[in-house]
């Protein structure tokens, strides 16, 4: 989700990195899906786009 919403704004990783204030790596791995992130720079990457990752119970 976080690719698409990159590309549909027009960013590259570097100026998601930079605008979000997550590091550069962080917004690769994010994309990559790497499993083992933490929320907090999750959230405050999402922010840019007005989103926001929460946690959900199982069914």
């Amino acid at each position: 989700m976080v690719k698409s919403l990159r590309k549909e704004y027009g960013l590259t990783q570097e100026e998601l990195a930079m605008k979000s204030g997550v590091g550069l790596c962080f917004v690769r791995n994010l994309e990559q899906g790497k499993t083992t992130l933490r929320m907090d720079k999750v959230n405050q990457l999402l922010d840019l786009f007005n989103y926001e990752l929460t946690a959900t119970k199982r069914v």
